[in-house]
């Protein structure tokens, strides 16, 4: 595939026909996830990278174009079987999006993110024939390569991958700091994600994990390696360094913190903060700063004639396109058309937390929680509840807890109800995770069945504690399983529509007994009656 020497197209032949039959469906396809995932730019700041991507998309597009090399594909079969197989992927792609909404939402990270994969591999396959040597619009150059996959990662994050990445850099972060701090001299030790010093105490949360300053450096590797650099291995080098200074900075970042607050200084609001942009800001500056170490001198523009002739343009690759662009904007009509809006709001959608916990319970201390609003902003809701509830036994003191988190329609994606579970949170705050049989259970109250619960066991000291709970949607349990099988996405889908946001509940049953020893008490009963009334029941 040697350089060829002939001009590329203009920007004005990108919509003149046959080339806009494959470009109009793919500017409005880019269009329509930017404003599907935009809000989630603003309100996550995970992905605050984001609101750079539509600019940053433009000028790498601009960049490869006029000065990247000029680039073209032979014609092949090869190069037509493979523009064909990435346009069937983004097909599938784009239905599989849908389906997972029919159970979870569209504004579900899981959706979003295979929407973005779908939208990289639409316009691979028309990048395709694009560069092909007859066409000239879109060279074949890594600038261009680097524009398209970069979608990626501007997207959300599935939850539970987040959850992984997250909680290993939040362990590996607190070990790393224990360690530096045992050789200063210091005196500490380590519960969960909590360093216990000798007057105060530090929590690697999850907003200190690290993971936005390495999904922000990732993504500003691939820009500069793309805008400044050339050359495969510099790119590479780049691009491999830039996760690798995300981690160290965010270390230097929290052992400071650390070091501040065992010796007296109020680290949570300015210093967290402060120091959590500092570092972004200079690893961002390290990372231009060794792109422009390694850039080339800028590459003259590539000539542009008046090449609008298109006699010698191949018609049938765009015909198959267009043809394929018409299906996807089928499969959206029929999206849309069962994307039933929310209802009307009921009497469950109208139930606050506090209302669904009782407040007394015949031998039992109750004991309210109200330090929780502390945590709106993160859950974005103020409905918020918790009591726990205590009892001596012949075998020692009995607790219950019982917490529960509400939203209203639009308040929040389903994804970010689901990404503060148990497994994410609790760690931070000193739990050890422990074993469970089956992380999933069916659970019987009386003689009542319970919707399956995710199950989770912590220990935190000598204090055990086991956790279930449930994510309620529109008063139904979501079951994260049901995604993985088409039949019954298809089954919900035709059943409930291709839902718009809707009420949500997040509850959680926690207990220092097990199961067996509450499914009979007065007390458990009365909490899932009550709670039956929102959806909770099998």
């Amino acid at each position: 595939m040697p350089a060829a020497p002939a001009p590329s197209r203009s920007l004005r032949d990108w919509f003149s026909s046959p080339v806009g039959w494959v470009t109009v469906p793919l500017v409005a396809f880019t269009a329509a996830f930017i404003a599907m995932v935009g809000d989630e730019w603003r309100r996550n700041p995970d992905l605050s990278h984001g609101l750079f991507a539509p600019v940053v998309f433009a000028l790498l597009i601009w960049e490869g174009a006029r000065r990247g090399t000029q680039r073209w594909l032979p014609r092949s079969r090869w190069f037509a079987a493979a523009a064909a197989g990435l346009t069937l992927v983004a097909l599938v792609l784009f239905g599989a999006a849908g389906l997972l909404a029919a159970t979870v939402g569209w504004g579900h990270a899981l959706v979003n993110c295979v929407l973005a994969l779908a939208l990289v591999a639409a316009w691979l396959g028309a990048w395709v024939v694009l560069a092909d040597a007859r066409v000239r619009v879109l060279p074949f150059n890594w600038v261009i390569f680097t524009a398209l996959v970069l979608w990626v990662l501007a997207s959300p994050i599935p939850d539970g991958t987040y959850r992984r990445v997250t909680m290993t850099l939040q362990h590996g972060v607190t070990t790393g700091v224990l360690d530096a701090l045992h050789i200063l001299g210091i005196p500490a030790r380590q519960m969960g994600n909590v360093i216990e010093l000798a007057s105060t105490s530090v929590g690697v949360e999850e907003a200190c994990s690290g993971i936005r300053s390495l999904i922000s450096c990732l993504y500003a590797g691939f820009f500069f390696a793309a805008w400044l650099v050339r050359g495969f291995g510099r790119r590479l080098f780049l691009i491999l360094s830039a996760p690798v200074l995300a981690i160290v900075m965010n270390f230097i970042r929290s052992l400071t913190l650390t070091l501040l607050a065992n010796n007296g200084v109020d680290i949570a609001g300015f210093w967290h903060d402060a120091t959590g942009y500092a570092i972004l800001a200079l690893t961002s500056l390290a990372l231009a700063g060794f792109a422009a170490l390694m850039s080339a001198p800028p590459s003259p523009a590539a000539p542009v004639g008046d090449v609008r002739d298109f006699t010698s343009t191949p018609r049938t690759p765009f015909a198959l396109l267009a043809g394929a662009s018409a299906l996807a904007v089928a499969l959206g009509i029929f999206f849309a058309s069962f994307n039933r809006p929310a209802p009307a709001p009921s009497a469950s959608t109208l139930t606050s937390a506090a209302s669904l916990i009782p407040e007394s319970a015949t031998g039992w201390e109750v004991r309210n929680s109200d330090d929780l609003y502390q945590f709106s902003d993160i859950l974005r809701t103020r409905d918020l509840a918790e009591r726990t509830y205590l009892r001596r036994g012949p075998h020692g003191v009995v607790q219950v807890t019982l917490y529960i988190a509400h939203w209203r329609p639009g308040e929040a994606s389903v994804s970010v109800v689901a990404s503060h579970t148990p497994d994410a949170c609790w760690p931070g705050g000193g739990w050890n995770v422990g074993p469970v049989a089956s992380p999933q259970e069916r659970l019987t109250v009386g003689d009542r069945v319970l919707p399956t619960a995710e199950h989770r066991f912590f220990t935190k000291g000598t204090l055990p504690q086991h956790v279930w709970f449930w994510h309620v949607y529109n008063d139904r349990p979501i079951n994260y399983r049901d995604p993985y099988s088409v039949p019954a996405l298809f089954e919900i889908a035709w059943r409930y529509g291709f839902r718009r946001e809707g009420s949500q509940y997040f509850i959680r049953f926690s207990s220092n007994q097990p199961w067996e020893n509450l499914a009979q008490e007065p007390l458990v009963q009365e909490i899932f009656r009550r709670l039956a009334t929102i959806g909770l029941t099998p």
